[in-house]
């Protein structure tokens, strides 16, 4: 499995509840992380064991629409996932997911855009968008 931010970022929300179910909208709102490249995502990581699904019971549906599919982590997905999350505290690269709250959620940042090797964030108390380049330096 190779190490990617989106992969980092839904592992990192997969971990952050281990032990419950996951649906597919909250996970992506949750990891920002978008649905193109989060269900392909889910897809593989069904069928390397990490996760199991199943469909919401319809009779236990309070509103008019469809079962929704979940998503839980399995215990080889809690392994593996922690491993993608340790190794990802170890890369300068993922650094920003790990060093700094973000003002709203108090999580690791989310980056707002993906220029070349340069990632926009917002940066704490100050109210405006700071480019974080690889070196570390801002822009």
């Amino acid at each position: 499995m190779r190490n990617t931010q989106p992969l980092v970022q839904v592992a990192m929300a997969l971990l952050d509840k281990p032990t419950g179910r996951h649906w597919g909208y909250e996970l992506s709102k949750k990891a920002s992380v978008r649905s193109g490249v989060l269900y392909p995502m889910l897809t593989r990581l069904l069928d390397e064991g990490v996760l199991t699904d199943g469909w919401e019971d319809p009779t236990t549906i309070q509103k008019r629409r469809p079962p929704r599919r979940y998503y839980t982590v399995t215990d080889k997905g809690l392994e593996k996932l922690g491993a993608v999350v340790l190794k990802a505290r170890s890369e300068p690269r993922f650094a920003h997911l790990f060093t700094e709250a973000s003002p709203a959620t108090g999580a690791g940042f989310t980056p707002a855009t993906n220029c070349g090797s340069a990632w926009g964030s917002f940066a704490p108390g100050l109210g405006r968008r700071v480019v974080i380049l690889p070196a570390g330096g801002r822009a």
